[in-house]
This record gives C-alpha cells, sequence and structure tokens, in this order.
C-alpha cells in the first residue's frame, strides 16, 4: 500500500506541486524566526463629520443697563449663556468689559413691535423694568410694559420667564399705589401665560454699588448689616402695617443669580419666590 501511494504521487508532478506549496504556507504561518517582522495592519482613516457644538440658551433681559438688570447680565455670561438685553436707552452706558459681549437692542415696551427683533431664538426672559412717578406713569412702566412683554414672548414661543417684582411693604403699597398694582397686575399676566415657566421674584430692598455717572455709590454699607440682623426677624414681618418694613434688603448679586438660574434650570419651581426664598436659592450651587 506504502509503495503505491508513493508511485502516485511521483507520477503526478501537480499532485507534488500543490503538497508542496501547502507545507510551505503552513511553515510560514507557524515560524518562530524572531527575525520576522509583521506587517502592519492598514486602516483606512475615517471620513471626518462636523458635528455642530451644542444649542447655546439665548437669554433676553429687558432693562439690562439698570442696576440689577446690569448685574444679571453679567452673571449669565459668567454662566455661558448668550445674552441680549432691550431698553430705551439702548446700549449700557457702562464702560465694563462685559457689556461689549451682550447684544444690545433699543426700544420701548409701550410700543407693540420694540419686541420682534429682540425675541428672535430668545429661549428666556428676565424683565427688570420698572420705575416711580405718578401712578399713572408707574402703573404703564411696572405693569403695561411688562404685560406687553409678557403676551409677546408667549406668542413667540418662549419657554421660560422671569419677572423681578417687589416685596409688599405694607402702608408703602398705599403711597406707591400705582407702583405696586401695575407690578401686581403684571404678575396676574405671568402666572396666567407661562403657568408652568413663570418665576416672580419678590425682594425687598436690593443693595449693591451701584454706578450713578462716574460716581460708585456702596450701598451695601447699609443693606448687609440689614440684611444680617433682618433675616432672623421673619415672626415681625407678619406684624399688620408695619410688619413688612422688617423685610431684610438682599444682595443684587443674590438676586441675579437666582434670576438666572430660574431662567434656565427646567426644575425650577414656577411661581412666587420671596426675599426668604431668593436668599435660599442664591446659596444652592448652580449645576
Amino acid at each position: 500500500m506504502r509503495t503505491l501511494v508513493s508511485r502516485l504521487i511521483h507520477s503526478n508532478p501537480s499532485f507534488s506541486r500543490l503538497n508542496v506549496t501547502a507545507s510551505s504556507k503552513i511553515a510560514r504561518s507557524f515560524t518562530t524566526d524572531s527575525n520576522q517582522v509583521d506587517e502592519p495592519f492598514k486602516v483606512e482613516e475615517a471620513e471626518t463629520v462636523n458635528i455642530p457644538p451644542p444649542p447655546t440658551d439665548k437669554l433676553l433681559v429687558l432693562g439690562g443697563n439698570g442696576f440689577v438688570g446690569s448685574h444679571i447680565c453679567r452673571e449669565a455670561l459668567d454662566r455661558g449663556l448668550s445674552v441680549a438685553s432691550l431698553s430705551r436707552s439702548g446700549r449700557s452706558s457702562l464702560h465694563d468689559s462685559w457689556a461689549t459681549n451682550v447684544i444690545w437692542y433699543k426700544g420701548n415696551l409701550l410700543s407693540g413691535d420694540s419686541l420682534n427683533e429682540a425675541l428672535n431664538g430668545v429661549t428666556a426672559v428676565i424683565s427688570c423694568v420698572g420705575g416711580f412717578g405718578s401712578n399713572s406713569y408707574m402703573y404703564k412702566i411696572n405693569g403695561t410694559a411688562n404685560i406687553n412683554a409678557i403676551i409677546a414672548a408667549a406668542d413667540q414661543g418662549v419657554k421660560r420667564f422671569v419677572y423681578i417684582s417687589a416685596a409688599d411693604f405694607g402702608v408703602v403699597n398705599f403711597l406707591l399705589r400705582g407702583y405696586y398694582e401695575g407690578k401686581r397686575a403684571a404678575e396676574t399676566e405671568l402666572l396666567t401665560r407661562f403657568p408652568y415657566g413663570g418665576v416672580i421674584l419678590r425682594p425687598g430692598f436690593i443693595y449693591g454699588t451701584r454706578t450713578v455717572g462716574s460716581m460708585k455709590i456702596p450701598l451695601g454699607a447699609i443693606g448687609s448689616p440689614m440684611e444680617m440682623v433682618l433675616q432672623h426677624a421673619k415672626p415681625l414681618s407678619q406684624i399688620p402695617l408695619v410688619g413688612p418694613l422688617m423685610t431684610p434688603p438682599v444682595n443684587v448679586t443674590s438676586v441675579a443669580k437666582v434670576a438666572v438660574r430660574a431662567a434656565t434650570d427646567p426644575v425650577f419651581p414656577p411661581g412666587i419666590i420671596d426675599v426668604y426664598g431668593i436668599q435660599r436659592y442664591s446659596q444652592h450651587k448652580s449645576k
């Protein structure tokens, strides 16, 4: 039998070549020669795909060149937001570096067309609009102007609206009737139009360094000690008529932090936040 196989191999050259070739390939596959270097795998570079960056929330601050509004603009910029502002005077008179990063619009909220351009692409609005004067004037500035802004923002599909209102001050409410009636009318409109995304902040006296022309007025020298004392006197604020005068002042930085958080945090509770709530929320670290 062995002789027969041997004769078959030698009599068939092609079969012999096939056997030698297969043996050679197997030998190369299992070689252990350390001098042999395998060729590296050739990996083709994947195609580069341009993915746009995640969208940035755009915040519109109404009255952004005022005392509270300027601090809100600065806080929003520090949070990495795109910030625009609309006011009657337009661009801020402040020469601080942050002001160059705000998109400034000039307009009057008592005019129906003022907000059209400013609301383009806006996801949230914070209104600091307010003022003093005659009762009729105070109602228009604190009430009508803000109501116009609330309606326009709702019609534009804005998700959240934060309104800087004012705490009740008992007898002061009667003396500044137009001021408080306007504020409360705007609050009612906000809670109606933005039941799930409307936030009302009711601070009392807001202290901080105010810039008037070239002068800086350090209101913190008075407000900070008063806040430390009165924040522990909450029961006294329940006394009829004069009790609300015991409402503690609040730092403008705290108001700005809470306003920006309320405008950008989708789980921030809607509704009215009093001065004690502002103090509490300002102490929480933003995510």
